[in-house]
């Protein structure tokens, strides 16, 4: 009974978050459609996605590869999941990342870039079922939109010289800009964060003739703002799985 009334409140709090997210678009004129929300899985269990999912959510996101590999094989039997990886993505897990995951968001180094280029085209090699086609892996720039030292990702300024570099590795295919900004207790004092993303993204798709529709920021706090100044991607872990379940 315990589990079932942790479940029922799991379904009643992602039921609030998307509300949220409607009214946040019509507060604004977008099409709440527009927006996808990624339920961010990370330090909770199988069990919590599974719930997730029974109540209609099916985008996770997750920060480690290793963590999002067991919980990958403890779902597999769920049809229809969709897995994001939205925490930094170290070099020597690049391997074990690739085919994981339908979007990584925190592509923040050309280093990085190589890394992903030369997984794939090795991954490619070795798929003899698919006769060495490419396999290609859609991805976000991480964009350290505040120059806080302890987050990783591209400052705004070396940003161009970056996406110059992803669009040149035929295995990757960018699709925008990822970021977090600072920690403020009033949400409101990140929404200037969020436009210069924004702001950012159209000068970037401009200057490489290439179509960048998405921008992956917001979370539980700030999702608001964030949708008001464009986010097509938003991150919730708590306000959706509240404390961890048990596993």
């Amino acid at each position: 009974m315990a589990d079932e009334t942790a479940l029922s409140a799991l379904a009643e709090r992602l039921q609030r978050v998307r509300e949220r997210i409607r009214c946040a678009a019509a507060a604004c004129g977008r099409n709440p459609e527009d927006i996808q929300l990624l339920a961010v899985s990370k330090f909770h269990p199988g069990m919590a996605v599974g719930a997730a999912a029974a109540a209609g959510q099916f985008a996770f996101g997750e920060s480690y590869v290793q963590e999002a590999r067991r919980k990958q094989e403890t779902c597999a039997h769920i049809s229809g999941l969709e897995w994001h990886l939205i925490g930094h993505l170290q070099r020597n897990k690049v391997r074990d990342a690739v085919g994981r995951f339908v979007l990584i968001h925190s592509l923040g180094t050309a280093a990085l870039a190589d890394a992903l280029q030369a997984a794939l085209e090795k991954a490619a090699l070795a798929d003899t079922d698919n006769e060495g086609a490419a396999v290609r892996q859609a991805v976000l720039i991480q964009v350290n939109i505040g120059e806080e030292r302890q987050k990783t990702g591209v400052t705004l300024k070396n940003l161009p010289e970056l996406a110059e570099k992803v669009i040149t590795c035929g295995s990757l295919r960018l699709l925008g800009l990822m970021a977090i900004p600072p920690f403020f207790d009033d949400p409101e004092r990140a929404r200037p964060c969020f436009a210069r993303l924004r702001e950012a993204r159209d000068r970037l798709a401009g200057r490489l003739g290439v179509a960048l529709p998405h921008l992956s920021m917001g979370m539980s706090g700030d999702l608001e703002a964030a949708v008001g100044e464009g986010a097509t991607i938003v991150r919730v872990g708590t306000d959706i799985f509240g404390s961890r379940l048990s596993p």
